[in-house]
């Protein structure tokens, strides 16, 4: 399967620059994604699902704890949320 990426400008054109996914991961991949010092202070428990925003470019702008509050969080930025599965 091929993919491609639009840029944020080539999103735009097509009349979705708000456009975000929010779809679950597990914590487990945050925690061996994301450097150390940046963790620091934070208790995740690596079976847990959490819910990651991601721009239309896949840029991920945010990690919560539960959908709700993942779509809550980008509605209330002016951004148009939709699920991924």
């Amino acid at each position: 399967m091929m993919t491609s990426k639009l840029s944020n400008q080539e999103f735009a054109v097509l009349g979705a620059p708000n456009l975000v996914y929010v779809r679950p991961i597990k914590a487990a991949d945050l925690i061996a994604s994301t450097p150390v010092e940046a963790m620091q202070g934070i208790v995740l428990d690596p079976a847990q699902t959490l819910y990651a925003v991601h721009s239309a470019d896949g840029a991920c702008l945010a990690v919560l704890s539960d959908r709700d509050s993942a779509m809550a969080a980008a509605v209330a930025n002016e951004l148009a949320p939709v699920s991924v599965h």
